[in-house]
């Protein structure tokens, strides 16, 4: 799911941001586009922390929430 999650502020970032839009029609326009152009030479999205790394964060967070529960 993140790495879905993570497409989204790349297009926006490339596309909306990038561009001055009138009216939502061209705003439409323009990512229609943009999708057309990333479907033509689509760019894989990859993992780019270890998976220890990942689970590390992922017991510190839980640690941290038992904390918070406690008190």
């Amino acid at each position: 799911m993140n790495l879905v999650e993570r497409f989204f502020p790349d297009s926006t970032q490339e596309c909306v941001r990038a561009g001055r839009f009138r009216s939502v029609p061209q705003l439409t326009r323009a990512v229609e586009a943009y999708m057309a152009a990333r479907n033509e030479q689509p760019k894989p999205y990859r993992w780019k922390v270890d998976g220890a790394k990942i689970l590390a964060k992922v017991q510190c967070a839980r640690e941290a929430l038992a904390r918070a529960v406690q008190n």
